[in-house]
């Protein structure tokens, strides 16, 4: 298979809902200069979903003179683009951030369960480590965690070339009493059952830029305990449990474990439900494909005219 990933999805997305008529007048590479020639007939784009401290980019971003092959770059957050400005000097004028979205979800129906359902649908090296020490510090009994985590997602090749150092961490998952390892399925299926979740546990020690998993969890309306690390106080803002981030794993597998106790012992009490109600409400406008359409499409038309009025 290919990859589809984050990036991968969110490009299929944006030809989804964007006017395909006004997208070809552009030429949107996806997060990696030049990995496809740039055009000289279309306004080039690059659309900047990786860090800035990746090793495929550090080369093509420190030559100055590089930042003037494109028109234009899009970043998905604003600690992205504040990351490249600070490093590499990207120019200000010609950069501007539009954030990922997500497809909605209909309301989630908030109903007390025998088991409280954990989810992680994310990629192996972005915390499951974390999360398997957690789940054998968690003292309730009735919590359950199912791990969707593979290398897959990135494509046949990726998946040869990088699983085999993660199948440790997949045989410990199949060993824990408290953990069901399922591994890779689409993202339509994890958006399908993502409701029967009730928490999204993400102890993530990678620091994400923008980070879909945690969009789509909280637009279908679980609960989420994450790190305060990289974008994703900026992507989660308010809404989730956050864990202060340390390089001392076993110390935030502690951390982790307490707040999973912590949240499932008052989950589906008092004002929570309402809490999470308001929250799917927010996400399913703010980081909709309805609103990132119409930022899209305001965005290039601005672009297109200004380029049409130079010639």
């Amino acid at each position: 298979m290919n990859p589809l990933g984050g990036t991968e999805i969110q490009y299929g997305l944006l030809y989804k809902y964007v006017d395909n008529d006004l997208l070809d007048n552009f030429q949107i590479t996806t997060s990696v200069p030049e990995k496809i020639p740039l055009s000289k007939d279309k306004i080039n784009i690059l659309w900047q979903q990786n860090s800035y401290d990746q090793p495929n980019l550090i080369d093509w971003f420190s030559n100055k003179d590089n930042h003037k092959k494109y028109d234009f770059y899009v970043f998905n957050s604003h600690w992205c683009y504040e990351k490249f400005r600070m490093r590499f000097k990207i120019p200000c004028h010609k950069s501007t951030v539009i954030k990922n979205a997500v497809e909605r979800f209909p309301e989630k129906i908030f109903l007390r369960k025998d088991k409280v359902k954990l989810i992680y649908h994310s990629t192996p090296w972005r915390g499951l480590n974390v999360l398997l020490g957690a789940m054998q510090l968690v003292k309730n009994k009735d919590v359950e965690l199912d791990v969707f985590s593979s290398t897959q997602i990135y494509g046949d090749q990726f998946k040869k070339h990088n699983d085999d150092q993660y199948k440790g961490l997949y045989e410990q998952a199949k060993a824990l009493p408290n953990v069901n390892y399922i591994g890779y399925v689409n993202n339509e299926e994890i958006r399908k059952r993502l409701q029967e979740y009730d928490l999204y546990c993400f102890p993530s020690i990678w620091e994400e830029t923008s980070c879909i998993s945690a969009i789509e969890a909280l637009t279908a309306g679980l609960h989420m305990i994450t790190t305060n690390y990289g974008a994703l106080f900026e992507t989660c803002s308010e809404w989730p449990v956050y864990v202060n981030y340390t390089k001392d794993y076993k110390d935030l597998a502690k951390l982790f474990a307490f707040s999973i106790d912590e949240v499932c012992n008052y989950l589906y009490k008092g004002t929570v439900p309402d809490f999470l109600k308001r929250q799917q409400a927010f996400y399913n406008d703010f980081y909709s494909w309805d609103r990132r359409k119409s930022e899209w499409s305001q965005f290039l038309q601005g672009l297109l005219n200004e380029h049409r009025s130079k010639l």
